[in-house]
């Protein structure tokens, strides 16, 4: 699997918990799928994501967005 695919498998799984944690737990981790969308939306603009630098360290091989 590559970098990329490794990202969004990562941010897809986030906003799954997010929810599942927004409906049985709290409303107030509704604030958390914020935070993924917004750290989604700053990487497709600036190339920075935190989970790729991540990611990479454990040595998933590069793909073509990260």
């Amino acid at each position: 699997m590559s970098l990329d695919r490794s990202v969004l498998a990562f941010a897809g799984i986030m906003v799954l918990i997010s929810v599942v944690l927004t409906q049985w737990v709290s409303p107030l981790f509704v604030w958390f799928t914020v935070f993924i969308g917004l750290n989604l939306l700053q990487s497709a603009f600036t190339g920075f994501c935190p989970a790729a630098s991540l990611f990479r360290k454990f040595g998933i091989k590069e793909g073509a967005a990260f």
